[in-house]
């Protein structure tokens, strides 16, 4: 007969668990700095704990912290191997350098450093003509910290072109709304809950590639409609969202009711794609359709650029109403401003600077359809072995979009433009023919097992309305080379081929970590398997995904 077991705090355990007097007493050594020949001599490797809710009343020795700290940071997953993530993990020697040599620089202080400034101007310039602003035009824009505040800001310039418009023509202003797929990345719902415009988040489909359907576009928008999220390359799977195809559905609304609604086109990651690929995006997307008002992206994600810096460009200054400029008079100089943020690190803007003018355009392009090639790759291997089946299609035939058991796969073509148009993901779930003849082997757990081998690949629902269906997700950035490929598919195989092998225990119960005691005072962040437990189920709302 089993006896009884008591739950066990780690924490207490450690502390009751020293040898030394003066720790379990609670004293404090009179000495500031004791004198040690590497971190690992000093009092803080056995005797002293480091402080970690309260300022310690004696600071320790920049050695013996550095150390200390970067040991525990070794628990991190390998940002290399992190997979899940489209944010950049690789930059050059020479743009790190830049960025370390510029740390200190203030983008807010702008008269002090205009040399920053200027760089920061070329950006917009060059982001704009990348993004075919029309000839005649004055396009304008600005750096932000990411493509959230962009999108933010984005869509603020949308509600107020439309509330300036409803005004003039002697309407009310009370219930605006924008559009957007339930495929969205939850910054777009943030944008509609914090500014108090009303999200109508339409349902997706395999009919619709898992993002915002044309059709129910059609069907949900009316004269409060200031605007619609458009995305090029949605986190979940890497489809580019219909741009042309909604905009001529916009069009022919205002023909026939004279309400002209704009789109906002969320670029995060297909605005540093499409331009460079042979692909393009299979269609029209950018500032060459009038109904497109504004772009964001994010530099740090294709942009190659460490985390920290967006981009947000209006096609026109006119499309940026001028209530929302603030004029700046600070530290000696005046400058306009149109940010949620003021203070922000500068470094990442000189680093956008210099990808853009060492890579130019064929450097790019030279990247986006590597990562491209390496993404189909991975796609017909993992649909090779039979076990699992895409739901991205970026190696499929140009126009085949479905998966079909038994089919040949397409190699034949010279380069991207032969291919479906998409982001360089890698959306999988197992097949059909997997969950029958193994039915004890759960998705989740291929994903926990490749955390083993220090992968970080998630396994997660897709969104709203097709929750069902689970996929494991690849994110293929440029540092997954041909070489980091071949060992990918090999350890998918050999975890996948454990699984086959195991009995019924649930592999997927297994976590790859626990939360610590920072965590779980910290948030009201649930588990995996606690998720059932969340206060806003995954049918309510924008499903955040990993990005």
């Amino acid at each position: 007969m089993a006896g009884l077991a008591r739950h066990v705090d780690p924490e207490e355990l450690i502390k009751t668990s020293h040898d030394h007097p003066s720790h379990k007493a609670g004293q404090h050594s009179s000495s500031r700095v004791l004198s040690h020949t590497t971190p690992y001599s000093s009092r803080y490797a056995s005797a002293t704990e480091l402080s970690k809710f309260r300022i310690p009343h004696d600071g320790a020795p920049a050695d013996v912290v550095h150390q200390l700290l970067k040991d525990e940071l070794d628990l991190d997953g390998r940002p290399n191997l992190n997979l899940a993530s489209f944010v950049g993990t690789y930059m050059e020697r020479e743009a790190e350098q830049l960025m370390v040599e510029n740390l200190s620089k203030n983008m807010s202080d702008a008269d002090e450093y205009p040399a920053m400034m200027d760089m920061h101007a070329r950006c917009v310039s060059i982001l704009a003509h990348l993004w075919a602003v029309q000839e005649g035009e004055k396009a304008i824009g600005s750096a932000t910290t990411g493509s959230s505040e962009a999108i933010h800001l984005g869509g603020l310039a949308m509600k107020r072109r439309w509330q300036e418009k409803r005004q003039a023509e002697g309407k009310d202003t009370l219930k605006p709304n924008i559009i957007m797929g339930a495929n969205a990345q939850v910054a777009l719902e943030k944008f509609a809950r914090y500014f108090e415009v009303e999200a109508r988040i339409l349902p997706v489909s395999e009919n619709s590639s898992y993002r915002l359907d044309p059709e129910l576009v059609k069907k949900n928008i009316d004269e409060n409609t200031i605007g619609i999220f458009v995305i090029l390359g949605s986190t979940y799977t890497g489809h580019y969202e219909p741009v042309e195809e909604i905009s001529n559905i916009l069009d022919d609304y205002e023909k026939k009711t004279g309400a002209s609604i704009p789109i906002h086109v969320d670029a995060a990651s297909g605005g540093f794609i499409a331009p460079f690929t042979h692909a393009k995006a299979g269609f029209k997307w950018n500032f060459e359709l009038p109904r497109v008002k504004s772009i964001n992206t994010s530099g740090h994600k294709f942009g190659l650029v460490y985390a920290g810096v967006g981009w947000i460009i209006w096609r026109d200054e006119s499309y940026l109403p001028k209530h929302l400029l603030f004029e700046l008079h600070y530290l000696g100089g005046t400058e306009e401003s149109y940010t949620l943020n003021f203070s922000r690190p500068g470094a990442q803007i000189i680093a956008q600077y210099y990808n853009l003018i060492h890579l130019g355009f064929t450097g790019y392009q030279n990247i986006m359809e590597n990562t491209l090639a390496n993404a189909r790759l991975l796609s017909r291997a993992l649909e090779g072995t039979g076990w699992f089946r895409c739901i991205s299609d970026i190696h499929r035939k140009q126009g085949d979009h479905k998966y079909e058991k038994g089919k040949r796969q397409f190699e034949e073509g010279q380069n991207s433009a032969d291919y479906n148009a998409g982001l360089p993901v890698v959306a999988f779930t197992v097949s059909d023919d997997f969950k029958k003849d193994y039915p004890h082997v759960k998705q989740a757990a291929v994903s926990n097992l490749l955390r083993a081998k220090q992968y970080i690949i998630p396994n997660y629902p897709l969104p709203p309305n097709e929750e069902k269906t689970e996929i494991l997700r690849v994110v293929v950035r440029e540092s997954l080379s041909l070489d980091m490929m071949d060992r990918l598919v090999t350890d998918i195989c050999n975890v996948t081929e454990t699984l086959m092998k195991s009995d019924t225990f649930d592999l997927a119960a297994w976590q790859p970590t626990t939360p610590s005691v920072e965590k779980q005072h910290g948030n009201h962040g649930l588990e995996a398997k606690n998720k059932h437990k969340a206060r806003c189920p995954m049918r309510d709302g924008v499903h955040r995904t990993v990005c």
